[in-house]
This record gives structure tokens, sequence and C-alpha cells, in this order.
């Protein structure tokens, strides 16, 4: 059985180092045993230290310290199932802000980022994703009664509202794609306070996110139906996946394989993910990929996924 522990992470933003080319995402589909593909032998010295050390931004359900200071969530259970088969036992953490956790990962800070990141073209130049494990929609934190009436992104542009957004999140893209009036806030909590406080109107994350944000809070908040979200007349179709150093090719490998049977087998899939929220319905379609995403051309994925009508 694994086990997990908590780093003390620094929260303030780390310097960005170079941008590092992005290497092939897919080319391994299998573990290649010696093949010294260059990434300085990061698996074997985790096999032999029995620990990896990811990075978190304390976001529910994905990744968070629960009551007791534990390290839990969705994407940690499923690193907890494929690190071990690995040979790593222990998944340690280290909370991190948002904007640092890919630029704290080239730097060698950590080994990994467990925070269902989403597979955008910006951040595949700057880091190695696994295939993609959460499917993504989109919806808000408001006051109770949703006095806005806000049910998707157009009803968002045609207000006047002020949006609280995770600072270097997707829906901050959006909300700059859109002119929407935003804030930045640099984790969850924060978003809520600011509902709460009366300093943005509503708060954009994931769906899955937001409805636990909203089912555990005693504040007067509700969370709105999930939808995908259409910018400028595109779908956009999301997923998020474990990042990896670009450098760390065998070790990226290793997780994917480890990861095929279980995106192929709903069960296990819900077995790991569903005790924290997580319906088949958040389960990456069949066919879709990290090159495709890193690719960025969401018209064609969704016509050629059938996501388009």
């Amino acid at each position: 059985m694994s086990s997990t522990r908590i780093r003390n992470g620094r929260r303030a933003a780390l310097a960005a180092g170079s941008i590092l080319a992005m290497t092939a995402l897919t080319a391994c589909s299998s573990v290649d045993e010696g093949s010294g593909d260059g990434d300085g032998g990061k698996l074997a010295s985790l096999q032999e230290s029995g620990t990896v050390n990811v990075a978190f931004n304390g976001e529910k359900p994905y990744s968070y310290q629960d009551d007791n200071g534990e390290l839990t969530g969705a994407t940690v259970a499923l690193d907890e199932k494929i690190f071990g088969e690995l040979g790593i036992d222990t998944v340690e953490g280290t909370l991190t802000e948002w904007n640092s956790l890919i630029p704290g990962l080239t730097a060698g800070r950590y080994d990994a980022v467990s925070a269902g990141m989403s597979i955008l073209p910006d951040r595949c130049a700057q880091a190695a994703f696994a295939e993609p494990t959460i499917m993504y929609t989109t919806a808000f934190l408001v006051p109770e009664g949703n006095p806005d009436n806000l049910t998707d992104w157009q009803s968002l542009e045609e207000s006047d509202v002020k949006l609280a957004v995770t600072s270097g999140a997707i829906e901050d893209g959006y909300a700059q794609e859109t002119d929407v009036e935003t804030i930045t806030v640099g984790s969850s909590q924060d978003g809520l306070d600011a509902v709460v406080s009366g300093r943005a109107d509503a708060f954009a994350l994931t769906g899955i996110s937001l409805r636990a944000l909203a089912e555990g809070t005693d504040e007067a908040v509700e969370a709105t139906d999930a939808f995908v979200a259409t910018i400028n007349g595109v779908p956009q179709i999301g997923a998020g996946a474990e990042v990896f150093n670009p450098a760390d090719t065998e070790l990226l490998a290793a997780y994917n394989e480890k990861l095929a049977p279980i995106l192929d087998d709903p069960a296990q899939w819900l077995e790991i993910m569903g005790p924290f929220g997580f319906t088949e319905a958040e389960m990456p379609p069949e066919g879709l990929t990290a090159e495709m995403l890193c690719e960025g051309d969401l018209e064609k994925i969704a016509t050629e996924l059938g996501l388009d009508s």
C-alpha cells in the first residue's frame, strides 16, 4: 500500500527558467528498460529511494491536504496506484502556487505535478504530459440563488459581472479571449473567499472542483451546472493529466504504460477516482491523446471524436 506525506513547499512564486523544448509525448508506448533515453536515470533513482515528490495546488478533489494534514485527492490516489506498481511506494507532496507548478518542475524542485493540469499547447512547450486522465467541464461558483443567472460562458459575456479566476488556469485564458473582467486568485479557497466577500460576482473553475467546493463550505454559495465552454464559437475540449519534466522520458513512458489499462477499464478508473466525486462522464473519450491536445486544434479534435454536434 502506498503512503503519502507532505513537504513544506514554498508558496511564493518560483522564478521561471528557460523554456525547454517538448519531448515526444507518446512516442514510447512501453518501457524500454536500460534504453538510456536521456533522463539521467530518474525512474531508477525513484525506485531506489522508494519515494516520489509531486507538486500540488491544494484544489479539491484533485490533490489537497485533508483535515489531518495528509495528502489526498483523486490524482494522488491515481499516483499511489501507478507509482506503487512501479515500485515507488511513498508519494510526497509539495504545496505550490499554480503559476509556479511547471517552473518548479523544470527547475527540479519535485518529480511530477499532480494537480489535474489541463493539457494546453503553451504548457506542452515547457513540460511533458502523460495521457489524458480527466475530462473537463466548466462551472461557476455564485451566491445562493445565482442572482446573475449564469448558465454558460455566453451568459457571462452578456453580463457585467466581475469574475474570479485562478491565475494561469484555463478559465483565466477563456476570460482573456472574451474580454471578461476578472480578478485573479491563487487557489480555490481564495476564489470562494472572493465571492463571499463580494470582491467577485462569480468564480470560474472546473465543474467537479466547484461541486466539491460548494459542498464543503457553510457559506451561502452554490455551483452552477457544468458545461463545455464555447469560446469564439469553438467548443473547448479539455483534459488534465500528470506532468513531468521533459528530460524524464523514461519515467513518463513508464507512467503511461501503467495508466493505459486503467483508462481502458472504466470500473478500475472509477474505483480510484469515484471516491472523490468523479463519474464516468469525467473519463476522457476513447481516442483523445496528449499529442492531440498539445497541437491545440480544438475544432479538429471535436470533429474527430464526434463531440461537435
